[in-house]
């Protein structure tokens, strides 16, 4: 993007006089004030504003949205503040607004926490066996506080339908997947993840423990505060979460995760490997501590961990069409001509235990 098109969109984005006023009417005034665009890969935007001494945090959707779709930050900020004072680290939460009239959308206002999220790499400071195993162990403890929040008491007991999640789940991804179909058999099929969908509508458990859920949970989307040991200090993007099945959420995060005995990637381009060096649990010993801290056993594992490839595949599949259509100029949708029928194969091993927990 040239750089007046970064100011055209820039300005697209916020009213900096705009947002001043509501910030002084939430915060009082406040000198320096300044506002610079946090260029991350989410759905969502991120303002980073200088507000005197603190440095607040602004999300909100991408220019253009519909009201249909841009109430998800809103969903982010509703979780996140109910979330204040729990055992789950979420940032602290400043403010919300619904009118559309400040900075042309929805957004919400938070507190910017310091760290590092783990996406490509391991930072220098946790390469040691024992930090190693802690990264793990509060990646997966913190999921279970997640799922172990009483949500009706802090005001969620209407934030979603936990009943028939899990039938939704597949049902959703196999419709994004026959929408991405459409075009992309014109280039080649991809006959085995039509299997897959059968075997999940066919495996679904007709029963399962209702929690608040994520919805994209994985290393990725927490971060780690500056110090050693690591300590996970906040889970982020939130704009998925509701109530539903916690093992779907326990799934997702381990097709995340690498054991050192684990094939080649099926998306080298957006896998960290770090996690298969020596000291990280491997996904067993995560599922074990997961299960003794929540007492959900993580039944029908097989089930659960091929919905996460098949959801990962169903998007790569719409990315592959939009590319296609030439709706996109990302330079990685092209590659999912070959990498959503590595996802299948992967997700096809699993389900005939060749990739084993």
């Amino acid at each position: 993007m040239s750089d007046s098109n970064q100011e055209e969109y820039f300005d697209r984005l916020v009213d900096e006089d705009a947002l001043e006023a509501f910030l002084t009417d939430e915060l009082g005034s406040a000198e320096p004030y300044a506002v610079e665009r946090h260029a991350a890969g989410h759905s969502n935007e991120t303002l980073f504003v200088e507000w005197g001494e603190r440095t607040l945090v602004v999300r909100r959707p991408p220019p253009g949205e519909t009201a249909d779709t841009a109430h998800d930050v809103l969903r982010e900020f509703r979780v996140a503040d109910a979330l204040q004072g729990t055992e789950v680290p979420v940032p602290k939460t400043v403010a919300a607004c619904e009118s559309h009239d400040v900075i042309g959308s929805n957004f919400y206002v938070m507190e910017l926490v310091e760290g590092d999220v783990l996406r490509e790499v391991e930072p220098d400071r946790f390469g040691s066996r024992s930090h190693r195993q802690r990264i793990g162990e509060e990646l997966v403890d913190t999921l279970a506080s997640v799922h172990n929040v009483e949500y009706e008491a802090v005001g969620l007991g209407e934030f979603g339908y936990p009943e028939g999640y899990t039938e939704r789940q597949v049902e959703r991804w196999g419709q994004q997947l026959a929408w991405a179909f459409e075009r992309t058999v014109e280039e080649r099929a991809v006959p085995e993840l039509e299997r897959v969908g059968e075997w999940l509508e066919a495996s679904t458990p007709t029963e399962h423990p209702r929690t608040l859920v994520h919805g994209d949970y994985k290393l990725d989307n927490v971060m780690f505060g500056p110090e050693t040991p690591p300590e996970l200090v906040a889970v982020f993007d939130w704009e998925m979460s509701t109530l539903g099945d916690p093992r779907a959420d326990l799934g997702w995060m381990l097709s995340y995760w690498r054991d050192a005995k684990d094939p080649g990637p099926a998306v080298p381009e957006l896998t960290a490997t770090f996690m298969e060096r020596d000291g990280y649990p491997t996904r067993r010993e995560l599922v074990e501590r997961y299960e003794e801290r929540t007492g959900i056993a993580f039944e029908h594992e097989r089930f659960y961990r091929t919905l996460a490839v098949y959801k990962l595949a169903a998007l790569g599949e719409m990315f592959y069409r939009r590319y296609l259509e030439g709706n996109s100029d990302d330079s990685m949708y092209p590659l999912m001509e070959e990498r959503v029928p590595a996802l299948a194969e992967r997700a096809v091993r699993i389900i005939e235990g060749d990739e084993p927990l």
